[in-house]
């Protein structure tokens, strides 16, 4: 009996087919979940279980919507097909930026109202902010799309969501060889409190986890799509994108394995706040198998969570863009292991980690090639405390059991510049 039979076989009799980090082909790849111990997500099963009648296939913004909103809570399965664009209208008609716009809202009267030489460094308010913020809930309301509990979306031959955010709320959801590309805002927000001379603020990432439990975003590809070069307004970039993959509001058990990200700034964000809220015994989080290539920060930073970062590849070309990998944010427990780099002669080691008021971080196994250096290995604690100030303690009061597999780190830049990302691509 051929596979692809067997696995038919196998879901008529309602069992689904289990996934490591080497799957087989020919699958029904809809009904794959996630293995018993690939980090904290092990065990998630989307909609493998889905009835025939749960089973989806997209290819318009209006789709994807009705099939996640069918049947609430019941398993279902959402194959994506070619390329679904957020910025449209409820035809899936393209709207531009001024198609959101509010009427009483322009980018030239914004810039003339709050010129901090005039306005001061004062956050923004008044009916010109009012009328940002409206026309940002106007694009809202079509680019952020929901994904509610037991819910399985898969890519078909290069399937990208375009200028898409998806904000995963329910339990037990995995995302699947998706491209995910150039999630902008169109009215960014002015934040002169921002730093020393203020920021430009965006929403919408690529991928939201907003108290999501249980969810695998497993070989997926995040980008801005090439669309970062903005202007300067203030001083300071126009910033139009956020997040790629963000893990906050209390998110629990979930596994990133086997993605590329890459062409962005602020990366993956795993807590948002340094209050002691909804996040305190949660945020656990397995980031394995990724390759980070031209990022410049948040691979990723942490809050409070216990996040286990092994068998990563950074890759970074231009020094000017890049900030940090590791970010040691308010009661993080980094446990880092068996990760590679690839940094120029100028990057420092002492800047691949980043001091976010953390206290401790696990680093052991690192490999880092400098330049057109052979790799070697490389204490990333020892370099950061040698660096800086206050010192990070090695002790982060626990040790992963759920790896699935683990590779030494001189074998990581092969397997993952080979195996991340979509199947297929």
């Amino acid at each position: 009996m051929r596979w692809k039979a067997f696995a038919g076989c196998l879901t008529l009799l309602g069992l689904t087919l289990t996934a490591g980090p080497a799957e087989a082909h020919g699958h029904d790849p809809g009904r794959v979940v996630l293995g018993a111990h690939d980090g904290w997500g092990a065990g998630t099963t989307g909609g493998a279980t889905a009835a025939p009648a749960d089973v989806h296939t997209v290819s318009k913004r209006s789709e994807l919507v009705a099939a996640l909103a069918s049947h609430p809570g019941a398993p279902k399965i959402v194959y994506v097909r070619g390329t679904i664009e957020g910025n449209v209208d409820a035809r899936d008609r393209p709207v531009s930026c001024d198609g959101f716009a509010d009427p009483a809202y322009t980018l030239p009267a914004y810039l003339a109202a709050y010129d901090p030489a005039t306005w001061g460094k004062v956050e923004p308010s008044g009916p010109l902010e009012e009328a940002r913020a409206r026309s940002q809930a106007n694009q809202a309301a079509q680019v952020v799309v929901d994904v509610g509990p037991n819910t399985t979306i898969y890519g078909l031959g290069g399937a990208t969501l375009h200028g898409l955010t998806l904000r995963v709320t329910g339990d037990n959801v995995i995302l699947r060889n998706l491209r995910f590309s150039d999630a902008h805002d169109c009215f960014p927000q002015w934040d002169p409190l921002d730093g020393a001379d203020g920021n430009w603020n965006s929403e919408y990432d690529n991928v939201d986890l907003v108290g999501a439990t249980h969810v695998w975003v497993n070989h997926d590809e995040f980008s801005d799509g090439g669309n970062d070069s903005q202007p300067a307004y203030f001083g300071r970039k126009y910033e139009v994108h956020d997040g790629l993959l963000d893990i906050v509001n209390g998110s629990d058990l979930v596994t990133v394995s086997d993605n590329r990200l890459h062409d962005h700034d602020k990366t993956m964000l795993i807590g948002n706040t340094d209050k002691p809220t909804y996040d305190v015994g949660k945020l656990r989080v397995t980031v394995h198998h990724n390759v980070f290539s031209e990022i410049g920060q948040r691979a990723p930073r942490v809050r409070y969570g216990q996040v286990h970062v092994y068998d990563n590849l950074y890759v970074v070309r231009d020094p000017a863009a890049y900030a940090y990998s590791l970010g040691v944010g308010v009661e993080s427990r980094i446990y880092a292991e068996n990760n590679f780099f690839r940094i120029p002669a100028s990057v420092p080691l002492g800047a691949l980690v980043e001091y976010w008021k953390g206290t401790v971080l696990h680093a052991t196994g690192t490999l880092v090639s400098v330049g057109s250096q052979r790799p070697r290995p490389v204490d990333l604690l020892a370099e950061y405390n040698a660096a800086n100030d206050p010192d990070l303690g090695p002790d982060v009061g626990w040790t992963p059991t759920l790896v699935d597999r683990m590779d030494p780190a001189w074998a990581v830049p092969a397997r993952v510049l080979t195996g991340a990302g979509p199947e297929g691509r």
